[in-house]
C-alpha cells in the first residue's frame, strides 16, 4: 500500500487496540482495490474521548471514524444527528462528517447480522422475531431488525431492566411493531438470534430450549469464538437454516464501506483479502 499526501484515513479509536480486527480487514482490501484509504488504530482512553473525536474530525483527511469499546455508547452525546437504529441500540460505531460540517453517526453491528440473513434468502417483512441477550450487540440487532419492517419481535435477558429499556426505545422509534419481553421460547418464531456470549466456552447451557424450535425457524448466532457453536448444531439438527456469528462481521463492512463512501463490496470478498492470521 502506497501511502502519499493525498491518503485518507478511517480512524478506529478505542482502548486497547490490540484486540482490533478491522485493519486486517479493511487495509488488505483497500489495497486489493487501489483505493488510497488506510484504517488506523488509534488508542484513546475514555477520559480524552469527547476532545480527541472532535479533534481528530479536524482533519482534513479523515473519511470517518469506526468506534468501538469503551466509546459506542458516549458517541451519542458527541454528535448533531443519529440514526433511528443508533437510539434504539443506544449505542454508535461509525461516525463521519456530513456537508455541512456536523458529526452524525450510524450503528452497523446489526446491519451486519441482518445482511447476512438477506444474502442466504431470508425475508424479514412481517416476520416474528426473538433476540435472546439485549446487550450491545443484542440491541443492535434488534435495532436492524426493526428497521426491515418485522411485524414482532420478543426480548429476553437475565437483565431485565436493560430488556425493558430496549423494548421502549423500539417502541418509541417503532411503534407499528409489537414487541414482548419476558420469554425465551423460540416457539412460534420465523427467526431466533442467539446474542448472549452463551457458546463462548466448552460445556456452556444453551440460551433457549432447542426442542421448542421448528425446523423451518432460521437460527443466528452472534458468538465468533468457533464456527458452529452447540447452540447452532442443534439447531441445524432440528432442520433449521443457521448463520455463524462470524458472518456479522464480514457483512457490516459493506455497510460501513457505502457509510463513508468507497466502493462496496461482498462478505466472500472480504474473507478472501482478510489478513487474520
Amino acid at each position: 500500500m502506497n501511502i502519499d499526501g493525498n491518503t485518507e484515513l478511517i480512524a478506529h479509536i478505542g482502548y486497547p487496540t490490540h484486540s482490533f480486527k478491522s485493519p486486517l480487514i479493511y487495509n488488505p482490501y483497500f489495497e486489493k482495490e487501489g483505493i488510497n484509504a488506510l484504517v488506523v488504530p488509534m488508542g484513546c482512553q475514555a477520559a480524552h474521548y469527547p476532545a480527541f473525536l472532535k479533534s481528530v474530525f479536524e482533519l482534513t483527511n479523515i473519511r470517518g471514524a469506526l468506534i468501538t469499546m469503551p466509546h459506542k455508547v458516549s458517541t451519542l452525546d458527541l454528535l448533531d444527528e443519529v440514526t433511528p437504529t443508533v437510539k434504539v441500540a443506544g449505542a454508535c460505531n461509525a461516525v463521519k462528517r456530513d456537508a455541512q460540517g456536523r458529526l452524525v453517526g450510524d450503528m452497523f453491528d446489526g446491519a451486519g447480522f441482518v445482511r447476512g440473513i438477506q444474502r442466504k434468502g431470508f425475508k424479514l417483512i412481517g416476520k416474528s422475531v426473538l433476540v435472546v441477550g439485549t446487550g450491545g450487540v443484542g440491541s443492535a440487532i434488534a435495532a436492524s431488525l426493526a428497521a426491515e419492517k418485522i411485524a414482532a419481535i420478543s426480548l429476553f435477558d437475565v437483565n431485565t431492566s436493560a430488556c425493558e429499556g430496549l423494548a421502549q426505545r423500539l417502541v418509541n422509534e417503532y411503534p407499528h411493531i409489537q414487541v414482548k419481553t419476558g420469554s425465551n421460547d423460540p416457539d412460534g418464531h420465523d427467526l431466533v438470534v442467539n446474542a448472549t456470549p452463551m457458546g463462548m466456552n466448552e460445556g456452556d447451557p444453551l440460551p433457549m430450549d432447542v426442542s421448542r424450535i421448528a425446523p423451518e425457524t432460521f437460527v443466528g448466532e452472534v458468538v465468533m469464538r468457533t464456527e458452529m457453536t452447540a447452540f447452532l448444531l442443534a439447531a441445524q439438527q432440528r432442520g433449521c437454516r443457521v448463520q455463524v456469528g462470524s458472518d456479522m462481521l464480514f457483512e457490516q463492512i459493506p455497510a460501513y464501506l457505502e457509510y463513508f463512501g468507497f466502493k462496496t463490496s461482498t462478505a466472500n470478498v472480504l474473507r478472501s483479502v482478510a489478513r487474520l492470521g
